[in-house]
């Protein structure tokens, strides 16, 4: 399937689609990850991953564009929920240099700033190690994906 939108949907309790996305989910306040459910995925998806990213922000290296919040795979194919502050899965590392959850924390009076949380569904657990960046979590599972959708949530300083 590659990266394409699919019928899964995306939804949380912490906000609507488009909606703001509460300061506890963000750099200035607990920084704790929101809930997020899935529901629709096909029946062999055998993992799935979860991706926050912020195109909106100013280049951050040469070569890629916007900031990675979180990046969370090795879910089990049973996984339909995360909790709020989940610590289920393996992080991946973030353009804050560090494995977890970074909430929004767009620079002030730079606009509002959206964020998707992406969340693909794998036809296998790829069992990846800590750490991986985005970019090469994405290089080995992007001939797994098989459906993904996400939510976007906004936020402004």
């Amino acid at each position: 399937m590659g990266f394409a939108l699919s019928s899964m949907k995306v939804t949380s309790t912490a906000f609507p689609e488009l909606g703001s996305i509460p300061s506890r989910h963000t750099g200035e306040g607990e920084d704790v990850s929101p809930q997020l459910t899935w529901a629709g995925a096909p029946a062999e998806a055998k993992s799935f991953a979860v991706i926050c990213h912020d195109p909106d922000a100013p280049l951050v290296k040469p070569g890629t564009y916007g900031f990675v919040h979180w990046v969370l795979y090795n879910l089990p194919g049973s996984t339909t929920t995360l909790e709020e502050g989940t610590s289920a899965g393996t992080n991946g590392t973030t353009d804050f240099e560090k494995n977890g959850y970074g909430g929004p924390m767009p620079p002030n009076g730079h606009g509002v700033h959206h964020y998707y949380f992406w969340v693909l569904a794998l036809d296998r657990d790829l069992d990846l190690e800590p750490g991986l960046t985005m970019w090469d979590f994405l290089e080995r599972a992007e001939p797994h994906v098989i459906a993904m959708n996400r939510l976007v949530g906004t936020y402004e300083r």
